[in-house]
């Protein structure tokens, strides 16, 4: 007599896994993608800022240049883009994983620079990448973030949000005193915590989407989101204008990742393994990271991208000819219709 076949009781639970897998890499992917949008975001925006007046930082007029100016608004499309992808990659993963993985910018923007403006990349440009990558998913690795299933309550986005405006205003007003490149660095924090914070909304709006989309713009996240990316996005305006990249970018990359992390601790349940030496690994990847990010932000090529100086933006503001012959790109800067693409 055949004995009867059992039911595999393990089948749902391979399948839940095999998703779990799915969205894991989903996220990653999408993350990446947002750092990529956000290296080209970047450069469009700082060329459309190149001529802004100075009596234009900190103040909306600096909105209202921008706005005039075509390369900026290309620049904007790429940050909706960067925004969409973060947005959806928040979906699939957790504050832990996808902040963290927006540092890749900068290694982008080296790429970018060197294939599109033909800039040779030395040895600076190889390490920091090299670096930035590596202690990313070194600390990825150890850190194995999971948990995130927590849903905050009122009082917890309160506290947060108390701490956050704290923290900006707090930022914004070490601004009026100090150096160039202190002020770029404290407009660089002030925009790391608004966009770290803007994040973990994002989050919270995917919760209330995934629960249906009937009610999700009858509660308060989706319109706090907005307010909170407009400030994130004046901040980082002034930050480019403030001084010089070495300040501005270092603070967003090295702030954003960590108010990040413990935004997700503390309103969405993420932990990250410590156990087992794993801490002390962690943090020397984080080290790492960061190192590799500074060492890119006094890199000659972004330096040329940010600061000020006119003969330092000759990278953005002349269309050097390639080999072979080839004719410049078009300088659409201007936003002359003529020259303007499309």
């Amino acid at each position: 007599m055949t004995a009867p076949v059992r039911q595999g009781t393990d089948g749902p639970v391979m399948l839940a896994s095999r998703a779990h897998k799915v969205e894991k890499v989903m996220a990653y992917l999408l993350a990446v993608g947002a750092a990529l949008a956000n290296a080209l975001t970047t450069i469009l925006q700082r060329m459309g800022l190149e001529s802004a007046p100075a009596e234009t930082n900190l103040r909306w007029s600096l909105m209202a240049f921008a706005l005039r100016r075509k390369v900026w608004l290309a620049g904007f499309a790429c940050m909706v883009g960067a925004f969409l992808f973060q947005f959806t990659a928040l979906h699939f993963g957790r504050l832990t994983v996808v902040q963290p993985i927006l540092t890749l910018e900068l290694p982008f923007l080296v790429a970018i620079l060197g294939i599109w403006f033909r800039q040779q990349l030395g040895w600076r440009e190889w390490a920091g990448s090299l670096l930035a990558a590596g202690g990313l998913a070194v600390f990825l690795v150890l850190a194995s973030p999971g948990g995130g299933s927590e849903t905050p309550t009122l009082y917890d986005w309160g506290l947060v949000s108390i701490a956050v405006i704290g923290g900006g205003t707090i930022s914004v007003m070490l601004t009026r005193v100090g150096s160039s490149a202190w002020k770029a660095a404290m407009f660089g924090v002030a925009a790391a915590i608004a966009f770290a914070f803007t994040a973990a909304l994002m989050k919270e709006t995917n919760a209330d989407i995934g629960r249906g989309w009937a009610g999700v713009f009858t509660k308060w996240p989706p319109y706090a989101l907005a307010v909170s990316g407009l400030a994130g996005l004046f901040l980082m305006q002034n930050a480019f204008r403030a001084g010089p990249v070495t300040a501005s970018q270092s603070t967003l990359v090295i702030v954003d990742p960590l108010a990040s992390i413990a935004i997700g601790i503390g309103l969405f349940g993420d932990h990250v393994q410590t156990a087992g030496g794993r801490g002390a690994g962690e943090a020397l990847a984080l080290v790492v990271l960061f190192l590799g990010a500074f060492s890119l932000t006094r890199s000659p090529l972004i330096i040329s991208v940010k600061t000020e100086d006119g003969e330092s933006n000759h990278i953005l503001s002349q269309r050097h000819r390639g080999v072979g012959g080839r004719s410049d790109p078009p300088d659409w800067t201007s936003g002359d219709p003529a020259t303007a693409p499309g």
